[in-house]
């Protein structure tokens, strides 16, 4: 790892050629295809004629949260809050369906106005005026726990942010959230709560596109990560070692762990590759027997670049789906770390759908791992030939000679 340098992963983006809008048509986007060692391109909509029979889309179902709150201060100043990830309740679900004080993880825009003190918004519930307060409590890392109330107990937390919150758009679209975010900055699949930054990889989907996967017998299956706002952090060091990964929650149940285990895998998104290859290093601690069971399962960020066993995906898939059985439920829930950067050698998925990345981010460190030194002439062919960037961008199918 102390060879890889950041410098290396770096590409010049000019800002006109990030997209700051979505297209009319969700799957009018252009499709970069680099299958093997050729390099061409297609639709978004063709997706289907670039897979075979018994290919395995793997989606990330987690929702974009109105994670971004605008408060004030008695004094009006402006303080905005984003809820990154639950305090307490840890758990998602029980935080979001919660009817009293829930607190939660925030980064704090405005912090040194922000001393002490409630601060609070209002918004709108069937004509009534409602209030949501916070309160800052103690730091944790680079962020702040914060306890928040509201007025109108009848309400969970959930329903809160859906009113009184705001879409989270990405930092480098360089504009307010506006109202075509509220559909569009989600996938058409999404249906657990919990992302504060959208699974980009899976906005290009429409019913169209499915229909043409389901006529073509290329089957699906979901996993749910919730993406935090780390995805967007740089990578300010100049060697990787140094960098430090966020962690992100993620949930899989039995049914699709017995998918992604019948087919050629074809990860939507880095969020999808991610827990896929986390699910694996589960099994690898839960058979080395490194694994608390007082504890939620984790993978660490350097994880799988010590010494292992050679342990099969089909023993770690074992081990994963015994553990599962055993636990409420029959549903794995865990957290990752994990970093993704060349070395890596993947277990599961064999190609892969994204979209084009920031230069120097873990994004782009991943798409280097997974495509080998292809990774330039994929991105220099999608600088050349007026592909668009980014979140709202356009996309690529990635299957490298085996």
């Amino acid at each position: 790892m102390k060879h890889i340098l950041i410098e290396d992963y770096d590409y010049h983006l000019d800002e006109s050629r990030i997209a700051a809008y979505p297209l009319d048509e969700r799957d009018s986007s252009k499709l970069l295809l680099s299958i093997g060692d050729k390099i061409t391109e297609d639709r978004f909509s063709n997706l289907s004629a670039w897979l075979s029979a018994g290919d395995v889309l793997v989606f990330n179902d987690s929702k974009v949260v109105k994670a971004r709150l605008h408060m004030k201060k008695d004094t009006g100043a402006i303080i905005e809050v984003f809820c990154l990830e639950p305090f307490l309740p840890i758990d998602f679900e029980r935080n979001f369906s919660s009817n009293g004080p829930v607190r939660w993880k925030c980064m704090i825009g405005n912090l040194r106005k922000w001393k002490k003190g409630l601060i609070s918004t209002d918004f709108l519930h069937k004509g009534d005026q409602c209030y949501l307060w916070a309160n800052r409590l103690e730091s944790s890392g680079d962020a702040w726990i914060v306890e928040f109330d509201w007025s109108n107990r009848s309400l969970t937390f959930i329903e809160v942010l859906k009113l009184a919150g705001k879409t989270p758009i990405p930092p480098y679209l360089n504009r307010k959230d506006e109202s075509i975010d509220v559909e569009r900055y989600q996938t058409i699949y999404c249906n657990k709560d919990g992302s504060v930054a959208a699974p980009t990889a899976g906005l290009h989907f429409t019913e169209r596109v499915l229909n043409k996967l389901e006529t073509g017998k290329i089957a699906k299956a979901s996993i749910t990560l919730h993406v935090s706002a780390g995805t967007f952090k740089p990578v300010k060091s100049i060697n990787i070692t140094d960098h430090e990964m966020h962690t992100e929650h993620f949930y899989l149940t039995p049914e699709n762990l017995d998918r992604i285990r019948t087919g050629r895998i074809i990860a939507v998104g880095t969020t999808s590759l991610r827990t896929l290859e986390s699910v694996y290093w589960i099994g690898v601690s839960l058979i080395e027997g490194r694994f608390n069971p007082a504890h939620v399962p984790s993978v660490g960020q350097w994880e799988p670049y010590r010494p292992h066993r050679r342990i099969t995906t089909d023993e770690a898939f074992d081990a994963v789906g015994d553990y599962m059985h055993s636990r409420p439920g029959h549903l794995l829930e865990a957290k990752t770390s994990l970093i993704i950067v060349p070395g890596y050698r993947f277990r599961i998925a064999k190609g892969l759908i994204t979209n084009f990345h920031q230069p120097k981010s873990t994004l782009l460190l991943l798409v280097a791992a997974f495509a080998g030194s292809r990774w330039k002439d994929i991105y220099d062919y999608a600088l050349n030939n007026d592909f668009r960037f980014l979140s709202y961008g356009d996309s690529s199918l990635i299957i490298p000679s085996p």
